[in-house]
């Protein structure tokens, strides 16, 4: 939970915009979308290693 001390003479705008910055900061989306369903963790690795083997591809290309 998020708690954002609103100070004397601070507009409401101003309140919220630091709000949004610190919920933008604390990932919570992010954290959400991973939770939503369990990922192995040899699909985990699976994933960055064909990632990686893809960059690699892609960087051979531009080098050619």
């Amino acid at each position: 939970m998020l708690i954002i001390d609103v100070k004397d003479n601070e507009s409401i705008d101003r309140a919220l915009k630091r709000y949004k910055r610190k919920y933008r900061d604390s990932q919570v989306m992010k954290e959400l979308r991973r939770r939503q369903e369990f990922v192995k963790p040899s699909i985990t690795r699976r994933a960055e290693v064909l990632k990686a083997v893809y960059m690699e591809d892609k960087k051979r290309e531009v080098e050619d």
